[in-house]
């Protein structure tokens, strides 16, 4: 079985790790701060925290914008993985939820009607699969409306728009270093911004000191680990960027499959390779028997999934019943990429 996600680790990885054994410093060491400056620095934001999770990034930042009530609503999109919502109903918030559009990200026409209707205090625009959402519109309605734009870029290391890195596009941003991510550390997170008081906030919510706050620390261990990840991002996503191009050129001509596409102004690097069918029950089953981990992101929407109040979420309705993920990730052979091809178009044509 070829899986749907493998991280590759090498000799730097594994020396770090026995260094910090030897060293015995496990928390706040050198690979810490390394790590918080190289990835400030990758990402062009003037600030940077480390956390223990994406979960945790969100919810923080969230609480440093002051997300504390229900009456601090905050605009997410129906489709994403559920700490998106998850973070807004855990910092107190209310999750107002809104469709999204044919790149999976947030459909900014319902945002404008979202944002007059309720007044939010917040949006999280998500940076769906690797790909940015179309940040212009949504920093402009949001500076209209004195709205905070908080990216969850948890699957979006080193994507770009219009030349900027995810997380440097709004005013805050949160990132996930789960083992599954481009830039894996096993667990881990990262708030980023560029204005100072948000920073200030930031460290009042991670550091014990002016008020009540969370020990949400990663060790060196996955410090160490992020850092040779980070050193080896760009050359990783451009692997992922080649296979998905593969795979667009293979896949083209399948009936009924609709293929993921890079917008213009957008550098995609697939965290995940998500296709669309409407027989996509029965093309997974076929796939998963053949050898081919697929799998799939998300069988839910997120107000759906937690009841939330919502807008019309047709499109990611839909989704929810067509969506499904094929390997990609750098670590891929070309034997493996072609018998992943071979695999999908048997069964797509079989299954048309």
């Amino acid at each position: 079985m070829i899986p749907i996600t493998k991280p590759q680790f090498s000799r730097e990885e594994e020396q770090t790790v026995l260094e910090i054994i030897r060293i015995g410093q496990l928390t706040r060491g050198k690979w810490t701060l390394k790590f918080k400056e190289n990835f400030r620095d990758y990402i062009g934001a003037a600030y940077c925290h480390t956390v223990c999770s994406g979960t945790a990034a969100l919810y923080i930042a969230l609480k440093a914008i002051g997300v504390n009530s229900k009456e601090d609503k905050v605009i997410v999109p129906a489709f994403s993985f559920m700490a998106t919502i998850d973070a807004v109903i855990l910092a107190g918030g209310t999750p107002i939820v809104i469709d999204i559009n044919e790149t999976y990200t947030m459909n900014t026409a319902q945002l404008i009607e979202a944002i007059e209707k309720y007044s939010p205090k917040a949006v999280i625009p998500v940076h769906l699969y690797g790909q940015t959402a179309d940040m212009d519109k949504i920093n402009q309605v949001c500076k209209d409306n004195n709205v905070i734009v908080l990216e969850d870029a948890a699957q979006a290391h080193g994507a770009e728009y219009k030349g900027k890195k995810a997380g440097d596009l709004g005013d805050i941003s949160a990132f996930s270093f789960y083992a599954s991510k481009n830039l894996p550390m096993g667990e881990g997170g990262a708030i980023l911004t560029s204005n100072p008081k948000l920073d200030e906030a930031i460290s009042n919510w991670i550091e014990f000191g002016d008020h009540p706050a969370l020990n949400l620390r990663i060790t060196e261990f996955q410090a160490g680990v992020g850092y040779w990840q980070l050193q080896k991002l760009d050359e990783n996503n451009e692997k992922r960027r080649r296979i998905a191009q593969i795979y667009n050129r293979e896949f083209a001509d399948l009936p009924g499959l609709i293929l993921p596409h890079e917008a213009e102004g957008r550098k995609h690097v697939y965290h995940l390779y998500t296709l669309r069918h409407p027989k996509r029950d029965e093309i997974l089953e076929r796939l998963i028997e053949e050898g081919v981990g697929a799998r799939v992101y998300y069988e839910y929407t997120l107000h759906q999934l937690r009841n939330a109040e919502h807008l019309d979420c047709e499109f990611a309705e839909l989704c929810t019943k067509e969506v499904f993920s094929i390997p990609i990730y750098p670590a891929l052979t070309d034997d493996e990429i072609d018998f992943v091809v071979s695999k999908v178009k048997k069964v797509v044509n079989e299954v048309s």
